[in-house]
């Protein structure tokens, strides 16, 4: 999952064509981080930082993988949702290698840290 939501445009459902995900599946995870009938009918162009940094986590999700790769997925994100997001992490087990500043969440799902500090 990336950092970036530059690249979402269009209506959730033409996303949800163009990833090739289960739109049942996608739109359970953004109602359990607290979308709303209305925010399915907005452009993602139109949405918050942080509706479209729950779209990428619920497209990842909705994905079947072997292992996940997320790149700072709490940015934007509320504590509610941060929550939400650990609660489904913590629940699947899923492999999943993330780059996170917020110690709090490392803690809770984290398994394994690998600390990268600059020599300079």
């Amino acid at each position: 999952m990336s950092q970036s939501t530059e690249h979402l445009k269009g209506s959730i459902k033409n996303f949800v064509q163009e990833v090739k995900i289960d739109e049942s599946i996608f739109k359970a995870m953004l109602s359990k981080m607290g979308f709303s009938k209305l925010d399915f009918e907005t452009n993602l162009e139109e949405m918050s930082e942080g509706q479209k940094k729950k779209v990428l986590i619920a497209k990842s999700i909705s994905e079947q993988a072997n292992i996940y790769i997320w790149d700072e997925p709490l940015n934007y994100i509320d504590i509610l949702t941060r929550e939400q997001i650990e609660e489904t992490v913590l629940k699947y087990k899923p492999t999943l290698v993330f780059v996170e500043h917020d110690k709090t969440f490392v803690d809770k799902v984290a398994t394994k840290i690998i600390e990268l500090k600059n020599k300079g």
